[in-house]
């Protein structure tokens, strides 16, 4: 093939209408991520976007909306044990599960009850 995917650019996450100050709270200021401006033509769809490393995260409005309990985005983190602290200390509940062989991880549900995964390779 003359092609090659050369990597992820965004993940989007569904969510109900009027979700954007929730996800703001949640991703903006409690996992620290900047918000990334809409172009102009998307914003009458409703959501937010935020960075995340390299790659983005859309949060969307989806008018049927159902949380995803078992898809899911798995974020890379360095110091998986400080976001650990950190969430704890937020009051967010954290799931284990399965130890994956080689890395430390755990799940939470984001505020609209999307499953979400955290891990940090050793």
């Amino acid at each position: 093939m003359s092609f090659q995917f050369t990597g992820i650019h965004h993940v989007q996450l569904a969510a109900p209408e009027g979700c954007e100050n929730t996800a703001r709270q949640f991703f903006g200021e409690l996992l620290g991520w900047s918000e990334v401006p809409k172009p102009k033509n998307l914003q009458k769809r409703g959501g937010v976007w935020f960075q995340c490393g390299a790659q983005q995260v859309h949060i969307g409005v989806q008018q049927d909306f159902i949380p995803a309990k078992k898809a899911h985005p798995a974020f890379l983190v360095e110091d998986l044990d400080a976001l650990c602290r950190h969430l704890d200390q937020k009051n967010v509940f954290i799931i284990n599960d399965e130890p994956l062989p080689g890395a430390k991880r755990f799940y939470l549900k984001d505020p609209f009850g999307n499953r979400l995964e955290f891990l940090e390779w050793e």
